[in-house]
């Protein structure tokens, strides 16, 4: 019998700004998997506006998550974005102890060498425990930093042999021992490269794309998006990794044509159709 995966995804919902679940349940869609959201916040736009509405869903999420296993739903996949604080990780836990499947964590905790606001030493720690339970984590370089404990190095250059300590050495925390580091300067690449460097059961990669732009808000949900769909999917995690590089660029191309301001986020709906 035919049937289509399902993929719980826990994560904010913003309404202008194009990231999170609003970028990722399109994208996702697209690419043949039902998407089932968890709602950690909801936000009128994201905090890269000088303005901004926000209700944290912490205490409706464990009630949210029961009418799911009263209704005995069951996924092909749990995954994890934005989180809000300490009790919003042990309840992705709890989602991930009562709907067992594969588990991918995209662990947004900072970028460009700095962590979020929002995120405290408490909130790190147990993103580092969470580990312990995906078959494929998705950080970038400051993320995989923080994960490991270890400096973020001077101008967020890095190289070859660096990220694949870094990579291994994170992947032998998770139960899958898979991992994307992205968006990283190799030190002996071209800077106007941007590399994504993937350790796969002890194999590595390196897929390389031309930087376009600027930073665009959403750059990393869209990536993640089509990345996790596509290994679902079946593709190889380079493969998967490749097609979300090349989708990010199209789409920021186009942005950069459109002149989009930078927390617009990235014009991925002219291309959504190319995903099937």
């Amino acid at each position: 019998m035919i049937k289509q995966k399902r993929l719980a995804l826990i994560n904010d919902v913003t309404g202008f700004g194009r990231c999170s679940v609003t970028v990722e349940l399109p994208i996702i869609s697209a690419l043949k998997i039902q998407v089932c959201p968890l709602p950690t916040a909801l936000l009128s736009v994201h905090t890269g506006f000088k303005d901004y509405f926000m209700d944290d869903f912490t205490d409706r999420m464990n009630a949210y998550a029961d009418s799911w296993k009263r209704n005995n739903l069951t996924f092909d996949a749990v995954a994890t974005g934005f989180l809000g604080s300490a009790a919003q990780i042990e309840i992705v836990r709890r989602v991930i102890r009562d709907f067992p499947a594969v588990v991918i964590i995209d662990p947004v905790m900072g970028d460009h060498g700095k962590i979020y606001k929002s995120y405290t030493r408490e909130m790190c720690r147990r993103m580092r425990e969470l580990l312990e339970f995906a078959d494929l984590v998705t950080p970038n370089l400051t993320e995989a930093c923080e994960l490991l404990g270890v400096p973020y190095p001077e101008g967020g250059v890095v190289s070859d042999s660096e990220l694949a300590t870094m990579a291994a050495n994170i992947a032998a925390k998770t139960r899958g021992g898979r991992v994307v580091i992205t968006g990283v300067t190799l030190e002996t690449g071209d800077r106007d490269d941007i590399a994504n460097f993937i350790f796969d059961g002890g194999q590595a990669d390196i897929v390389t794309s031309r930087r376009v732009g600027g930073d665009r808000s959403g750059s990393g949900d869209v990536f993640f998006a089509v990345a996790a769909a596509s290994w679902l999917n079946g593709n190889t995690l380079t493969d998967a990794t490749r097609k979300a590089a090349d989708f990010v660029g199209k789409c920021i191309a186009h942005a950069e044509r459109l002149d989009l301001p930078w927390n617009w986020g990235l014009p991925f709906e002219e291309f959504l159709t190319e995903l099937g």
